[in-house]
Parts: C-alpha cells; structure tokens; sequence
C-alpha cells in the first residue's frame, strides 16, 4: 500500500498573474503558503484483474480509455502505469471547488504515488511540472500554476512564473515571530459555496488572451501588490500587509461578476467593523473561503460564528507533497 499526502494552499499576495495568458506576455509573480489540510491519494494491489477507482464516484475499468476522471487517466497514461489489480482511493480534508487549490493537489498527489508505484524519485519542480502539463495542456484548463507548485513545494513560497514557461521559486524570508504570529492571526471561514476555478477564470484568461486592456492593468496592479507584500512580509509588518490584502481583494473583484456576490460582500464587511484588519476571498472567486489577518481573533470567531460561517483553522505545511505510507 502507498498513501501520499498533498497540500492545500492559500494565497499571500500576486494571485491570478500565475496563467499563462498572462506571465507569457509581462511575466508573473506570487506568493504562496501550504497549509495542513492535504488531499490523500492510497494506492493498492488487488488479486482482481479490474482496475478500481474510488473519489466521490467508483468506477471499475479494465482499459485506460474507460476512465472517467480526466486527471486519474491523463496520470495514468503519462506514466504508462500497468492497470491490473490497481485500487485508486482518494480522500480530502477539504471538499473540492472552495478555493484552496484541491485540483492541483490532486494531481502532484497522483504523481507522486504512481512515482513511488515505479520506485521512481522525482524532484519537486519536476512533479510540479508534470502536474501543469497535465492540468494545463493536456487537459486544457484555463487555470494558472501556482497550485500545483506550492503543493509540490510546500512552505511559503515565493514564484516567479517567467515568459518563457519556466518558473523560479525561493522561500518567503520571514523571522521565527513573525511567522507565528502570521499563522496565529490569519483566520479561514467557510463562505458555504464551491464553484470550479475554471468557469471563474475563464473570464479573466479570455480577457488576457484579447490583450483586454483593463485586465492587464488590473494583474500588473495586483502583480505590484504581490511585490508589495512580500516587502511587508519579510520586514514584519503585518498591518501593511492585511491593508494589501483588502486592496486586491477590491481590485480582485473588478475581474469578473463571478468573483463575489451580496452574501459574501455582506460577510466581508462585517468582519472588517469586527476585528479583521484585511482580508479576501481566496482562489479564483465566487464561493470557497473568506481569509482575514485579525486584530481581535476573538471578536472576529464570534461575529462569523453568529452569521453561519464555519471556521477552518490551519498551520502552514513546510514538507510538500510526500509519501507518508
């Protein structure tokens, strides 16, 4: 039996400058953080000589062709992996489509258990750049890369996504304190909708491709935000860096009707008159998490608690996608 384990991700500054309609033509840049709630990938030899599949469908194949899930077969079929008497099993922390990067995880998830299936050792970047291949080429989501990235990674990690395709990443310089006092004070709270990334991006990835000229100054604005963030970050000034936050979050939604709605523009508010200092809606929009850097933690739990909003509390992740079985 091999299980791996992949994590989620939230993002601290630059998001949405990770497609390739975009870096391709001005470059991208972002700032990204594991977090430890993971994606499972269990794979298991059976005496059968079906394939089984197991996610929140079950399928039971005997040919690559027949399989469903579009990233299970594209892993599959990358890695020439043999299919009798394999059992694929997946599991989540997090259901998918809430805006923490689950679909990226997924896939450097399967990677890495197929790698290990064929005892093969594979580097973070290059497991990151097989799950974009995979995600971005193959299967052609309008979706950017700093998922798959960050999961392969872990950590808070600094990316610079170049015109070329390549992508440089480093760690985020921050002290031992203000690292904690960063995990201690960024809040997760559940909004109650999913959507797919993907229809929310692909807004923004047409507008790019046209050359749109209000969506390349609203990327190389946020762009200027990421840069801005990291500054913040690294000399410990975490009040400028939630005033950042509520500054993309504003420019964030002028990208497309899809980003927000009244319940979470509603939410949003309130917890900006109850203890959050900035905050946004993580990943592509429409649904998923509100994030908040909190003054009064306390104040902050209550006044979400009281409209339905469920919290998720987290701690960063610094190993990335591993086996653990």
């Amino acid at each position: 039996m091999i299980i791996a384990r992949s994590p989620l991700r939230i993002t601290l500054g630059g998001g949405g400058t990770d497609l390739p309609s975009y870096y391709r033509e001005h470059e991208g840049m972002l700032i990204a953080a594991a977090i430890d709630k993971y994606v499972y990938i269990n794979l298991h030899k059976t005496f059968v000589t079906d394939m089984i599949i197991k996610y929140s469908s079950i399928e039971r194949v005997q040919t690559l062709e027949q399989v469903q899930h579009p990233i299970i077969r594209e892993t599959l079929r990358l890695l020439n992996v043999p299919l009798q008497g394999l059992e694929i099993t997946s599991m989540a922390d997090i259901p998918a489509g809430t805006g923490l990067g689950s679909s990226g995880s997924f896939t450097t998830g399967m990677l890495k258990a197929l790698h290990c299936l064929q005892k093969n050792i594979i580097h973070p970047r290059e497991l990151a750049e097989q799950a974009c291949y995979i995600e971005l080429d193959v299967l052609k989501e309008p979706i950017g890369k700093q998922d798959q990235y960050i999961a392969a990674f872990g950590g808070l990690t600094c990316f610079k996504f170049k015109k070329n395709d390549e992508v440089e990443a480093w760690p985020l310089r921050v002290d031992p304190e203000t690292l904690y006092n960063l995990e201690d004070n960024l809040l997760l709270f559940f909004t109650g909708y999913s959507r797919s990334a993907s229809d929310v991006l692909k807004d923004q990835d047409q507008k790019s491709k046209v050359k749109d000229a209000d969506m390349t100054a609203n990327l190389h604005f946020v762009k200027e935000l990421g840069l801005e963030s990291q500054k913040a970050l690294e000399s410990g000034d975490l009040n400028n860096f939630a005033h950042l936050m509520n500054v993309h979050w504003e420019h964030k939604k002028k990208r497309s009707g899809k980003m927000s709605n009244s319940k979470i523009d509603d939410c949003y508010e309130l917890a900006r008159k109850n203890g959050a200092l900035g905050g946004k809606l993580i990943g592509a929009g429409g649904g998923g998490f509100l994030m908040f850097y909190a003054e009064d933690r306390v104040r902050l739990r209550k006044a979400m608690h009281e409209t339905g909003l469920e919290e998720v509390r987290f701690r960063f992740d610094f190993e990335g996608t591993k086996v653990v079985v």
